[in-house]
């Protein structure tokens, strides 16, 4: 297991790979693995290969405040209700108004149905109902996106949830057990700072490359994912 923990990872696809070799366990299970768009694709796509799993995608939004778009506070999940996680302490703390929150919820939703349109081609999502459902990211810093994440997967009555990531801070850990029946973790190094430091190469992804993986997963369904789809 030490070599999990060798750091950096050298881009999402070697974290991909060490996440799936910590998943091992799991080849012969009837899973289902849930990436977060845009970095969490590449890493969730090496465990979706080892596992010979079907993908799909969870798409949620961060909740940035207004003068800090990458300071969350609060996330939103796609779905006909919306499911909203608020970070109340930092909203408190930041003095961001009911008002302020919509209006960046609403603007967040239009992102989440421009991405559904262009990433998932038309597709119908896959329901985690009664399989292992397996959510991955390329890291975790605060947890409000993953939290969003969990709670609607949780909500579609998965046999089990399990939260996969290469990294993330003990804190945010500790925080999101209670959402999940396992999390594999491959570091929590302290201090942390953001996820970024912990890779060489931390390139955005692009909206290419999801369709490009996605893609492939639409037209190559492993065997075992029959009656996946919802």
């Amino acid at each position: 297991m030490s070599d999990f923990f060798a750091l950096p990872f050298r881009d999402r696809a070697d974290a991909g790979r060490r996440l799936a070799a910590a998943l091992s366990s799991y080849r012969q299970e009837d899973c289902l693995v849930l990436a977060l768009p845009r970095g969490g694709v590449p890493v969730a796509d090496e465990v979706a290969q080892s596992l010979a799993a079907p993908m799909d995608l969870l798409l949620v939004r961060k909740i940035g405040a207004p003068w800090h778009p990458e300071f969350a506070i609060g996330a939103v999940v796609d779905g006909g209700a919306p499911i909203i996680v608020r970070n109340d302490d930092i909203l408190r703390a930041t003095g961001v108004s009911e008002s302020e929150f919509k209006k960046i919820c609403a603007l967040e939703l239009e992102e989440i149905e421009r991405r559904r349109r262009l990433y998932l081609q038309g597709s119908q999502p896959l329901d985690p109902k009664g399989h292992i459902a397996i959510v991955i990211d390329d890291g975790i810093a605060t947890g409000a996106t993953v939290r969003a994440a969990l709670r609607a997967v949780r909500k579609r009555d998965p046999k089990k949830l399990i939260l996969a990531v290469p990294v993330a801070p003990r804190a945010a850990i500790a925080e999101l057990r209670p959402e999940v029946d396992d999390i594999v973790c491959l570091a929590t190094p302290e201090p942390f700072g953001a996820v970024g430091y912990f890779y060489s190469n931390f390139d955005q992804v692009s909206d290419s490359e999801v369709i490009a993986i996605m893609a492939r997963y639409r037209t190559h369904l492993p065997k075992h994912a029959g009656g996946v789809r919802s």
